[in-house]
This record gives C-alpha cells, structure tokens and sequence, in this order.
C-alpha cells in the first residue's frame, strides 16, 4: 500500500494505525508538527513508544530528564531517538518549528527508557565497492533485537544516493514493515517495489510492507531519498535478518560478474 501525504500538517499527520489504518503493520506511526514553543505530552498504558526528531529543535522531559536536542537534516545528520515503555509520559516542547515521528506498539514488559543518540547510531555504508557503486547507501540503525531485545519494534534510517538503488539485493522477511520517505528536494522520486507492485514514491509518503514480500528501492538520479523504516516483531519470532531472494543471491557472491565486464 502506498500513500502520498503531501505537505504535513500542523497537528498530528497518522500514517498507520493498529485499529483502523493499515492494522496489519501492527503498529501506530505519525508525525507531529509543532510550531515553536508547543508541547505535546505522550503517554500511553499499553504500548512502548519511539519518538524520532526529523526536524529542528525540541526539548525531551521524561522520568525525570530533560534534553534538548537539535537535528537540521536528515540527509546529514544521524538522528535522536527516545525510546520508552509503556506507562512513561513523555513531554514535547518545540524550541522551534519541529517535526517528530512516533512508532507505537504494544508491549507488556517494561525496560529503562532510553534516548538514543547520533553517536548511538550504527552508521554503515552499503553497496560500496560491489556492481559498480549501483545500490551504494548508508544504513543507519538507532535500535533493533540485538540492542534492544526487550522491545517489539525496530526503527532505522537508509539514505538512498541519487540514481541508486536501496533495500538490494531483493529480500524479504516475515514480520511487517513500513517505510516513511523524504526526499532532498521537494520535486525528488524515486521507486518503491512491493512484491509484484511498484509505485512512484515523492516527499512525505510511505509504504506499507506485508511479510513475505521483497522490497527493492531506487532513486532518480539527481535526487537524494531517506527513508524511515519501521518493522514490528511478530510473537516468539523476532525480525534478525533479512532473507535474501534465491533468484538474486548470485549477487553476493565476491566474484559476481556484472555486463558489461570492464
């Protein structure tokens, strides 16, 4: 499924939600835009919660701790994440215009809360030195099963290089997953595939992933595209890896021969 949500708008923009929208991502997600010197206080008594700055400044207040934190791009910047359990309130104050990403999900346990931050991040480049730089891009994950085991979600960040592609080579894997987009340049595009479908994928829009279906990303030369992604662990099978598609694994190997030859 693929929806464009054009310019964002003040208040809180849904992307998906566990009961009504898109329930199958098993998730809620949206972004809150602020103006400067709002707050907005989240809590919830059932789900764990990731709050993601996309954009300026804000201060967080949770447990106790306050913590501004200042993010001018994605594209340049890794980011700031609070992570929190179900049961924690957690304040949003804007020090200036901001924009913030919240991922949702149920989760009976409770852990320390935790504010990831861009040092946090694990930060690699992929696709660099393999089928002539085509799908080289950076692969930021804030927090996942093997840092947070506890949790039932799973939140990074890819940017996409012009004319490259991303999410390659193809795979799949069983638990849902969704992708929110940017691009660095408002008229910015590029591909999104699901399984059979593909879609024109523009600034402010997303995809939603059912399990099983491969993935692939490209972008149009000249424009470079960050994504968001989002996955949600399914009970007693938590998403470790991706699975690679047969037909495509040929791609790994160290001596893969890409035409023309040189």
């Amino acid at each position: 499924m693929y929806e464009k949500l054009g310019e964002l708008k003040h208040g809180y923009t849904k992307i998906t939600d566990m009961e009504s929208k898109h329930p199958d991502m098993l998730q809620d997600i949206g972004i809150y835009t602020l103006n400067e010197g709002e707050m907005e206080v989240l809590f919830d008594g059932e789900k764990e919660t990731a709050i993601l700055l996309l954009e300026g400044t804000v201060c967080l207040e949770w447990n106790g701790n306050s913590q501004g934190i200042k993010r001018q791009s994605v594209f340049d910047e890794n980011p700031w994440c609070l992570h929190v359990p179900k049961e924690v309130e957690v304040k949003v104050t804007a020090l200036g215009n901001s924009e913030v990403l919240v991922q949702k999900t149920d989760n009976e346990k409770t852990f320390e809360a935790k504010l990831y931050t861009p040092e946090d991040c694990s930060s690699t480049v992929a696709g660099e030195g393999v089928w002539s730089e085509t799908a080289e891009r950076v692969i930021r994950t804030i927090f996942d099963y093997n840092n947070a085991p506890y949790s039932n979600l799973v939140i990074g960040e890819v940017i996409s290089y012009p004319g490259r592609w991303s999410s390659y080579p193809p795979h799949h894997h069983d638990q849902p997953e969704v992708y929110y987009y940017r691009f660095d340049k408002p008229q910015g595009f590029g591909c999104a595939m699901v399984g059979p479908e593909a879609y024109r994928v523009e600034h402010n829009s997303y995809i939603t992933i059912p399990g099983d279906l491969d993935h692939p990303q490209a972008t149009a030369p000249g424009y470079a595209m960050y994504f968001c992604w989002m996955i949600r662990h399914l009970e007693n099978n938590p998403w470790t890896d991706r699975i690679m598609e047969e037909e495509h694994k040929w791609l790994l190997e160290p001596d893969a021969k890409i035409w023309p030859e040189k």
